[in-house]
């Protein structure tokens, strides 16, 4: 993109400590829907031997006979799955993708490799800054914000990583490269939180091979003016979450039902001239243009969105148990999703225009003792406050 050079700092120089995706291994454990879950877990556990193991879809990392922790903060089984019996586990909410809220089951004997750093720093305070892979040229942010615990998948299928907003629950401990947020302070005359810095990468960061760069405007005018671009963007894409108010677009503009859509949804399609998305038979509108291009990684948000609820399972494998009708509950999720995207359609033209801004750049973050950001800072932070039960029943050390 033009006006990133090298010495505008990486978002790997602000926000240092980063988890790779997670990497679930088996796309049965996670679904749009609850219910969907609790009839794969209660179809699987029935099921005994051979039949049993080919349900579950064994990976080189996860076999029924994995002996496993648990993930920190759930209570789950630490059997082998092989003699699992009880009940489903509680789903959670997973961000699976860009603007994609599904369920999760919260079983470490399930999913390849879960991470569970992130999840011993996930609570009500916590925010993840989800960095999208690299796509050259694709349209759409490089930076989205999330308070469900993310997958971390890029639409493009390229990696890309997450970083929390702090290192330990309760928010404590921004996850800041030592001495920015003093720096930044003597800079713009004011303090400067860890989630300023947020709201500021979120409206000006910018793609480049090397990874996400954020431009550090020197002027506290520029600073002020993303920043609160930036937290409009992080309350649309939170979506009422933590304590903010859910996204709505004015009166006329609302996208509305306006011929229910079938129980078996047909193709999916835009007419830009009515502002209308047809699903087979059925019609919502007005659908902003905005809404319907958005992108993320080059790909279309609203398609995947639908394609992943529709598309076809192999027969007779728990991906195949679903909903056989369109439920209720996907449609208020899809006029939601239209909301968010219209909304962010609009804020994106707003972004700071920073061709020939002063900026702080890297070098002066060297000088000010910021950069090279220390091991540490890269690291999680140790947060095993509690007992962590390992596999077979067993207690970690702590």
């Amino acid at each position: 993109m033009h006006g990133v050079n090298e010495d505008v700092p990486l978002l790997d120089d602000l926000l240092p400590w980063s988890v790779a995706p997670l990497r679930l291994g088996r796309a049965w454990v996670v679904a749009p829907d609850e219910r969907t879950l609790r009839a794969r877990w209660d179809t699987l556990v029935r099921a005994d031997g051979d039949e049993r193991e080919a349900l579950f879809r064994p990976t080189r990392a996860r076999t029924p006979r994995s002996a496993v922790a648990a993930l920190p903060g759930q209570r789950t089984g630490t059997g082998r799955f092989a003699r699992e019996d009880g009940a489903c586990p509680r789903p959670v909410r997973l961000a699976h993708g860009p603007f994609d809220e599904q369920w999760l089951l919260p079983d470490h004997r399930l999913i390849d490799v879960a991470r569970p750093e992130l999840w011993r720093v996930a609570d009500g305070r916590q925010l993840f800054a989800v960095e999208q892979g690299y796509v050259p040229r694709a349209p759409g942010p490089a930076l989205l914000v999330t308070a469900a615990l993310p997958d971390g998948r890029s639409p493009a299928g390229r990696p890309g990583r997450i970083r929390p907003l702090y290192r330990r629950p309760g928010g404590r401990e921004p996850n800041v490269a030592p001495g920015l947020l003093a720096l930044l302070r003597k800079r713009y005359g004011h303090e400067v939180a860890a989630g300023d810095l947020l709201a500021w990468a979120l409206a000006a960061a910018r793609p480049s091979p090397a990874g996400c760069r954020v431009p550090l405007p020197a002027d506290p005018g520029v600073w002020a003016g993303g920043v609160a671009l930036g937290r409009r963007m992080a309350g649309v894409q939170l979506r009422g979450g933590q304590g903010g108010e859910r996204p709505r677009l004015p009166g006329g503009r609302r996208p509305y039902v306006r011929a229910a859509l079938p129980a078996r949804p047909g193709p999916f399609s835009y007419d830009p001239g009515e502002e209308t998305l047809h699903i087979g038979a059925g019609r919502i509108a007005p659908v902003p243009a905005g809404a319907w291009e958005y992108h993320v990684g080059g790909v279309r948000v609203l398609e995947l969105w639908f394609e992943r609820r529709t598309a076809a399972a192999e027969p007779g494998t728990l991906e195949a148990i679903g909903p056989t009708d369109w439920p209720q509950e996907w449609t208020s999720e899809l006029l939601e999703l239209i909301t968010v995207l219209a909304l962010l359609a609009e804020l994106d033209r707003e972004r700071p225009e920073l061709t020939g801004v002063p900026l702080v750049g890297r070098a002066e973050l060297g000088e000010a003792g910021v950069l090279p950001v220390p091991g540490a800072a890269r690291r999680p932070a140790s947060v095993l406050d509690h007992p962590e039960e390992g596999p077979e029943g067993q207690f970690a050390l702590l």
